[in-house]
């Protein structure tokens, strides 16, 4: 778990980094949170303060690195900070980002038709796509602001994987360059989990394949309106941008890595041979034979791209070459 950092001076984010910590207010009246929309509003100035400060530094360490949108050619890229919420809701955030910013970098995601019109109202010049999240087009969204995104949200509980697996879909096109947002504290825990525990699955491989991962705080229900039942993360998604998961996947389809993972950690507690046996025999043409020689056959050399990089010192691709024995292994004991 990462400390909030002071983030260097980078045109546009600087003064995220200096906001106030006023409690924010909450709208009274009809305006209260829907359940259906997973909506638990933000209602402490101090977690605000500490969650703007946190987006501060993954934004400018990815605007300082060229990270998200390298290799990728976008029209017209101006540089400098892109900043989209997700679900700004009553405003907590959108307030202290408004004030640090103004409404030319700053856009937001929204589909409850009541936080679109209360937005309006506090911030008139502010734009406020009125639409669900999960229909988002961001690399279209990358494409007319002139250059990748960096995020920021209080997300739904409900929906918060679906949302990361979008942003890493977007950043593979170079559209979003980094991610800011709250999340169960499991869910978080799942994410920054290295090999060899519990915790390690699915999402672990896919977004520290896809970018740096850390946890910035935990932050406590009680922050929260209503409170929610469980402890929440703010976690930091640094994405590394196209050319170096080009590299790291190396001809790899997305679609089929995730098959491949679905496939080794459904029943987690079978060695990676029985889990993938099924998937095996498919790509096998129905060869069972074939399939248990191709399982049990010496682990292939890593491919040129992923060999080179590994020459060259690069410790992700150091750790891509396959164990002898890896079938016999259970999936979390790989990285």
């Amino acid at each position: 778990v990462a400390a909030p950092a002071s983030p260097a001076v980078v045109d546009g984010v600087e003064t995220l980094g200096q906001s106030s910590a006023a409690t924010p207010s909450l709208p009274s009246g009809t305006f209260r949170p829907k359940q259906s929309l997973g909506q638990n509003f933000l209602r402490d100035g101090n977690t605000v303060s500490k969650i703007v400060r946190s987006f501060a530094v993954d934004a400018t360490e990815t605007i300082k690195e060229g990270g998200g949108g390298g290799g990728r050619d976008i029209a017209g890229e101006r540089p400098g900070l892109r900043a989209v919420e997700l679900g700004p809701g009553a405003g907590a955030l959108t307030d202290r980002l408004v004030e640090a910013l103004g409404t030319d970098v700053l856009q937001c995601v929204e589909i409850d038709g009541r936080a679109v019109e209360l937005l309006a109202e506090k911030h008139p010049n502010l734009r406020v796509r009125h639409e669900d999240v999960l229909q988002a087009d961001y690399p279209a969204l990358a494409e007319s602001e002139g250059g990748p995104l960096s995020v920021i949200g209080n997300l739904p509980y409900y929906i918060t994987s679906q949302i990361l697996f979008a942003l890493a879909d977007a950043s593979h096109n170079g559209a979003v360059r980094s991610a800011t947002v709250t999340m169960q504290w499991e869910v978080g825990k799942r994410i920054v989990a290295p090999t060899r525990c519990k915790d390690y699955g699915i999402l672990s491989v896919v977004f520290q394949l896809y970018a740096d991962c850390r946890i910035h705080f935990k932050i406590p229900p009680t922050v929260f309106y209503p409170q929610p039942k469980v402890d929440s993360a703010l976690l930091g998604l640094r994405f590394v941008g196209p050319d170096t998961l080009r590299s790291r996947l190396d001809g790899v389809r997305p679609t089929d890595l995730r098959r491949v993972l679905t496939s080794a950690f459904q029943q987690r507690r079978k060695t990676v041979r029985n889990g993938l046996l099924k998937l095996a025999i498919e790509v096998c043409g129905g060869d069972k034979a074939a399939a248990k020689e191709l399982l049990d056959s010496i682990p292939p050399s890593p491919p040129p791209g992923v060999a080179a990089a590994a020459e060259e010192g690069d410790a992700f691709a150091m750790s891509q070459s396959l164990p002898e024995g890896w079938v016999s292994m259970r999936p979390e004991e790989l990285s």
